[in-house]
């Protein structure tokens, strides 16, 4: 472990917080603040199993730490159930930049399906609007304070519904108003991409872009047929593309030598080459991949998470929180995470905050704005990391 390296994971005064980041797979529905929660479930009449923020919050957390996808996709009921009014929305989207902002992030995507906001008379451009407006607050605000912040819509389509082709229209007709991409979520597994083909489509017609969930409760025929199907130019979660990753240890390599036994050659299958030599991004999510089982083929635990693996082998890999409520995570969480199971350095970190920042859904000239800001920032770090090192060297000598 390097002097840098301890430094992340141990300095007190380090913060990662205060690292700018991109992120890319947030919902809005699994990020809502437990007391924000509890003043909607009272004005609607909503029960919850819990009227104690600190208790409604470890409920969330408990109840996503199952290994189970469906059971964690049950907490959803409770927060979708507040977020059936305009005001509810204009709220919970407001404060959801503003977490992003005290996380560090200054571009974000946030993802939702609009199609589950209408019990309470909404129309699905009613639904995108409030979002909107939530976010357009948040974001005057904090710029005008002095956080840059930029977040965009990514409207989801529900898996098990029939509304895919509503809802990539109602992305489209929302374009250049605060929605940058299309998506689908819910069961992965038994409902793949290729049942919203007419969806997919109208978006490839018009060239707007899809990021597909796959790869996380399905393996490799779900991450084939989102990018053959759903030309997906990123892929939610993606994990479970590193099943078609081989490591023969002992091997013998392209020139003929003999590889000792702590040597291993990587192979790569169809479905994962074809991933990694387009650099189609990974939107990882560690905390959530260990909740939901999809990592469970490769062990327990965040040292058996292949996501070191998709690194070291040349994948296009970002990381994201996903749902920030149910995993009591934050994108800062998830850095440090990385950090203390794999030695993750700054240089790292900066790798990962630019794939990010190179795969979001807005123009060229804003990723570039992204870009520089990030390498200015940490090439500042890195400055001062340098200038300690010298002064330690200094007083040895």
């Amino acid at each position: 472990m390097t002097e840098e390296m301890i430094h992340l994971a141990y300095d007190p005064e380090f913060d990662f917080r205060d690292l700018p980041k991109v992120s890319l797979h947030d919902h809005l529905d699994g990020g809502l603040r437990p007391q924000t929660i509890i003043d909607l479930a009272a004005e609607g009449g909503h029960e919850l199993p819990a009227t104690d923020a600190e208790a409604l919050g470890e409920w969330f957390r408990e109840s996503a730490d199952s290994g189970s996808l469906p059971r964690y996709l049950e907490t959803f009921d409770h927060t979708l159930a507040v977020m059936q009014t305009r005001d509810a929305l204009i709220r919970v989207a407001r404060e959801f930049v503003e977490d992003l902002a005290a996380d560090g992030v200054i571009y974000g995507e946030v993802r939702y399906a609009p199609e589950q906001h209408l019990r309470e008379g909404l129309s699905l451009d009613d639904v995108v609007d409030a979002v909107q407006e939530g976010l357009d607050q948040a974001c005057e605000t904090l710029n005008n304070e002095g956080h840059p912040i930029q977040v965009g819509q990514l409207l989801s389509a529900m898996r098990q519904a029939d509304r895919g082709l509503e809802i990539a229209q109602l992305a489209l007709r929302h374009r250049g108003r605060g929605v940058v991409g299309f998506d689908i979520a819910g069961p992965e597994d038994g409902f793949p991409p290729s049942r919203m083909k007419d969806a997919f489509d109208l978006l490839a017609e018009n060239l707007f872009p899809a990021t597909v969930h796959a790869g996380e409760a399905a393996g490799l025929d779900s991450i084939k047929d989102a990018i053959l199907v759903g030309r997906a130019t990123r892929l939610g979660h993606g994990v479970r593309v590193a099943e078609d990753i081989e490591i023969e240890f002992g091997g013998v390599d392209d020139d003929g030598e003999t590889l000792d036994q702590d040597t291993g050659l990587v192979s790569l299958g169809p479905v994962a080459n074809w991933v990694r030599e387009r650099g189609i991004p990974l939107e990882i999510c560690p905390s959530s991949n260990l909740q939901t089982g999809a990592t469970a083929g490769f062990g327990e635990g965040i040292e058996s998470h292949p996501i070191d693996l998709l690194v070291q082998t040349g994948f296009n890999v970002t990381i994201s929180p996903d749902n920030r409520l149910m995993s009591g995570t934050g994108l800062s969480d998830e850095f440090e995470l990385l950090v203390e199971a794999f030695d993750y350095d700054l240089e790292d970190l900066l790798d990962l905050t630019l794939n990010a920042a190179e795969a979001a859904f807005v123009p060229l000239e804003m990723r570039e704005l992204l870009v520089e800001y990030i390498n200015d920032y940490y090439a500042d770090l890195l400055d001062e990391d340098d200038d300690e090192d010298d002064d330690e060297d200094y007083e040895e000598i």
